[in-house]
């Protein structure tokens, strides 16, 4: 299950950032990005995160996982159309001349720690440290 080694690099990418940061406190919550056709399992990433993250930075935070679907552009006929898994042709028309887009993210957004001030107090999660508005297909975020 190559799920583990996505989430050792997960918290190991985490305490990179938390450290280049500067920040200081626990890491409340993570926000994963995981397009439904990146090959990927959710439910492994889960599980791996609730068997690597106890002595880790990321002990205790909160998982928060996205998972954008992917849409195939199709250049004769103009559909968009959301798919769930690769197509090599236009599911409207047949037609070759196709573009997928999205749905292949693996990205971190974001990192929530709580404030080192307020430690004790639920509700004191407001540092975000990472958050990564473009990806591999929109660099931009737009």
């Amino acid at each position: 299950m190559h799920e583990m080694s996505i989430v050792q690099a997960l918290l190991e990418q985490v305490a990179e950032e938390v450290d280049q940061a500067g920040q200081r406190g626990r890491v409340v919550s993570l926000h994963l990005v995981v397009g439904r056709l990146s090959g990927v399992h959710v439910d492994a990433i889960r599980f791996g995160f609730e068997l690597l993250s106890p002595g880790s930075i990321a002990q205790g935070a909160a998982l928060r996982i996205d998972q954008p679907p992917a849409r195939c552009h199709c250049d004769r006929c103009g559909a968009a159309v959301e798919i769930a898994e690769i197509v090599s042709a236009c599911p409207v028309c047949g037609h070759a001349d196709i573009i997928i887009r999205g749905g292949q993210e693996l990205l971190l957004q974001s990192i929530e720690l709580e404030d080192e001030d307020q430690a004790g107090e639920a509700s004191s999660s407001d540092g975000w440290i990472h958050e990564n508005r473009g990806s591999k297909e929109d660099p931009e975020g737009q």
